[in-house]
């Protein structure tokens, strides 16, 4: 869940339909490889050395069939495992494409999400799916250092790297200290700007906390995964310069797109 290897650079595979000179011949068989994973290590290949470029939609199910001389099942089959390595991703009712590397994501003392996801050359985006004021459950208020049923702001995030669903979170900060605070997220669409508005120059993370799950059907339509997909839970509390709790939130990372670094 935390290494850091770059597992992409070992992959093998098929060039784009027209360029057969590169793949085996269409319908041959490797020994002791079945049909399925030479098809797809073919385009795992081509992906690699740049056929098929990073958001490029896959030919068809039926043209790579025709292309590699197989049967739609095994190409069926073969996408199935490029999505699980992370290489492909199936977007309903417009076909399948060539996914981001995943993101090398630090969680450290100071965990910025838009200062992460520049730093390795993506458009960082995010928006407010809902907010709402609501009482403190017990846990959230223990995170706050609250009072439990005292009343906090609730937001539902989604957070994208070049349009793609990163992960989902669902932040949690005291009503009283920032009353409005969905409002100005909305409005300023990041969090770092969002505490500033309320006079928080900095903050750091006080404490993390990493899981592992399958996704439930809500998150898997908002980060466009399969149902049952692992992903990677973060509980965090951010802290003041002093040390005080500002906000506490669960984030929710597709496993497949990102690669979590915890730094010492």
């Amino acid at each position: 869940m935390t290494a850091t290897t770059d597992h992409r650079r070992s992959r093998t595979g098929p060039p784009a339909a027209g360029h057969r000179g590169a793949a085996a011949p269409a319908g041959a068989t490797l020994p002791g490889v079945t049909l399925w994973r030479r098809v797809a290590d073919q385009i795992a290949q081509a992906i690699a050395v740049g056929t098929y470029g990073t958001g490029t939609r896959l030919p068809a199910e039926t043209e790579l069939a025709a292309h590699y001389g197989v049967n739609r099942h095994t190409v069926r089959r073969a996408l199935a495992v490029l999505r699980e390595r992370g290489l492909v991703r199936p977007a309903r009712g417009s076909g399948t494409y060539v996914e981001a590397p995943r993101l090398a994501y630090p969680i450290g003392t100071r965990t910025r999400f838009s200062e992460i996801v520049g730093a390795s050359g993506r458009q960082a985006g995010g928006r407010l799916i809902t907010g709402a004021q609501e009482p403190a459950s017990i846990e959230v208020a223990r995170r706050l250092g609250l009072k439990a049923g005292a009343p906090v702001v609730r937001l539902e995030l989604m957070r994208e790297a070049d349009g793609v669903p990163l992960c989902v979170a669902t932040t949690f900060l005291c009503a009283t200290r920032f009353p409005g605070a969905d409002r100005v997220y909305a409005a300023r669409r990041s969090m770092t700007r969002t505490l500033a508005q309320f006079g928080i120059a900095d903050y750091r993370r006080g404490a993390t906390r990493v899981t592992a799950t399958t996704v439930d059907l809500g998150d898997a339509a908002r980060l466009d995964v399969r149902p049952d997909s692992p992903i990677l839970v973060v509980d965090s509390i951010d802290v003041d310069a002093d040390g005080r709790p500002l906000l506490t939130t669960r984030t929710r990372f597709a496993a497949e797109r990102v690669e979590l670094v915890l730094e010492s």
